[in-house]
């Protein structure tokens, strides 16, 4: 792939050979306090275990920003001859592009593979501005698409200030939803529970009751409390439910666990539920800063209620136990607005080069967006959780 960007005052531009390439520091320079799902361990694991690589349709190349030696902006990029594993959907795109006779594939995407979670998608280091290294970025993406002759770039799950700056440089923006939970200052999950109106609160109860009355025990278990014996069991979880859903992709492998085992263990949170010391399903989850990120869940036997307790309830005590602020617990599913999982936007951008393409496009995200904020505001005026309660209202209903 040409990448004979030259250089912006005195930068030197290019596309590196994976993360893996880069130095580990180096790059997680970069990351900081932003996303765990950046870092070089969970992105360099990816490409170690096998999971992306030229091979699945995953070609690893970051473009990288040099001052002299150091590195002082990057973003993690992929050549992609597929649109799978990435949550915001283009397929449609896809199949536009070739009824005008246009080749969609390759194409670029900035982002996380196989991770439907927002954060910074152009790195910078710390104490430069995003404002100037920024839309080097974008424009680099942009060069390297069109000298190539690639379909378009597109910039997944970026952040608000991103895509704003984003579409100042001519990328479309595109808005999508999902469900987080917020922490209001919850000092135990009754305090939580106290937010729902009695129908629902009760039914949560009688949720993890029920769990219990069948004889399962959860435990969560966060960095070194996850014992070793855990991870074969987890990605067995995980397997079980790619298999039972028909559009199931299987994108993981045991080598990933093993190198998250021994690498990433300090940001992962296992919920594990077990019948007598024998566990039976578990929930996956990543921990930075004061977010709690869910990414996998499956289980060896059906247990009635047990995945709203795994995947959720256990994940909200936790939170609110460590003071952690906010539970992104995945794409999709409205059943999760119900136990207090509130409407939030989500934004990605995109450049599209073909001038007819990019104008269809346009036009269709611009009636996309509308619809988005309206649903939001809709979700958001209908959520299961009541207003904070004013000083001397006990929130009774």
């Amino acid at each position: 792939m040409a990448t004979d960007l030259g250089e912006t005052e005195k930068l030197q531009i290019e596309l590196a050979d994976g993360v893996r390439s880069i130095d580990r520091a180096e790059w997680n320079g970069l990351v900081g306090d932003a996303s765990p799902f950046l870092e070089w361990d969970w992105l360099a694991s990816l490409e170690e275990a096998g999971c992306v690589g030229e091979q699945t349709g995953w070609d690893a190349r970051p473009l990288t920003v040099r001052a002299g030696a150091r590195l002082v902006a990057a973003c993690p990029l992929y050549v992609k001859s597929h649109s799978d594993g990435e949550f915001v959907f283009d397929w449609g795109w896809a199949d536009a592009a070739e009824r005008a006779g246009l080749q969609y594939y390759p194409k670029l995407l900035v982002g996380v593979p196989f991770t439907p979670v927002s954060g910074r998608r152009l790195l910078v280091a710390d104490g430069l501005e995003a404002g100037r290294y920024g839309p080097i970025l974008a424009g680099a993406l942009r060069e390297i698409c069109e000298s190539n002759d690639l379909s378009g770039v597109h910039v997944n799950f970026c952040g608000e200030d991103e895509a704003h700056l984003l579409e100042h440089e001519g990328y479309l923006k595109r808005v999508g939803i999902q469900y987080h939970w917020r922490n209001d200052g919850y000092e135990s999950f009754d305090d939580y529970l106290a937010r729902f109106r009695s129908k629902r609160r009760n039914q949560v109860r009688r949720e993890r009751r029920e769990v219990e009355r069948q004889g399962v025990r959860v435990e969560v278990l966060a960095g070194d409390a996850i014992g070793d014996e855990l991870f074969e069991p987890m990605y067995r979880f995980y397997l079980s439910t790619i298999q039972a859903r028909m559009w199931g992709r299987q994108y993981l492998n045991p080598a990933l666990f093993e190198l998250l085992r021994d690498r990433f263990r300090e940001r992962l949170v296992f919920v594990v539920a077990f019948r007598g010391d024998e566990p039976i399903a578990g929930a996956f989850n990543v921990a930075k800063g004061d977010a709690l990120y869910g990414r996998y869940w499956g289980a060896d036997e059906q247990v009635r209620n047990l995945h709203f307790e795994v995947c959720y309830y256990a994940g909200i005590e936790h939170c609110i136990e460590q003071g952690l602020q906010r539970f992104e617990p995945g794409a999709g599913g409205e059943y999760k607005q119900i136990r207090g999982f509130d409407a939030q936007p989500t934004w990605s951008c995109h450049f599209l080069a073909d001038p007819r393409l990019r104008h269809a496009i346009d036009r269709f995200l611009t009636a996309e967006r509308a619809e988005a904020a309206d649903a939001i505001d809709h979700l958001q005026l209908h959520s299961a959780l009541k207003p904070t309660p004013s000083p001397g209202d006990d929130g009774a209903s």
